[in-house]
């Protein structure tokens, strides 16, 4: 749904991104079920575009763009005090070149951030519990139950994507 959403905005300055055809592939990766830093997050957003580019070669199959798409958390610290909040990332490649985009951010609730880090679970388990709902993952996401809908998890992507996309619709401004 992210995908085709930046996919259309793109398409509304480039005409050409209109005729754009999908292809989905599952690929499994080493990051963390759970990615808890910017650094797990990029590294497994990159690693499953290169990942999906690999499946299709595999396959006997290209693509024009690869792309892999990671949330999770990231945590930092601000002169003393731990702020954590829920991101992700997206990678896309066209095989020689590689960009990165990042979704917004909003704050996780302390107890969100306690029942995944040190209570070691999955984020789509936590905020089923705490939504009192099942499967939000596929539906609005932890975005969508932390901003009460404001901002759903694939509108989240959606941005990372325009952004990551960015390279290669305005290849005159990275040239």
């Amino acid at each position: 749904m992210a995908v085709r959403g930046a996919i259309a905005r793109v398409a509304t300055i480039d005409p050409t991104w209109a005729e754009a055809k999908l292809v989905a592939r599952p690929v499994t990766i080493s990051a963390p079920a759970m990615p808890l830093t910017d650094w797990e997050l990029m590294s497994g957003a990159r690693e499953r575009a290169l990942a999906v580019r690999d499946v299709l070669a595999g396959e006997r199959l290209s693509a024009d763009l690869y792309l892999g798409l990671e949330g999770g958390f990231h945590s930092i610290s601000i002169e003393g005090e731990w702020h954590t909040f829920l991101r992700g990332w997206v990678y896309v490649t066209n095989g020689e070149r590689g960009s990165f985009g990042a979704t917004p951010s909003i704050t996780v609730p302390e107890s969100i951030k306690n029942s995944v880090i040190e209570g070691k679970r999955e984020l789509g388990i936590v905020i089923d519990e705490f939504a009192g709902s099942r499967d939000v993952r596929s539906r609005q996401g932890a975005w969508g139950v932390l901003s009460r809908d404001l901002v759903t998890r694939s509108l989240s992507f959606e941005l990372a994507l325009i952004a990551a996309f960015a390279p290669f619709y305005n290849p005159e401004m990275y040239a």
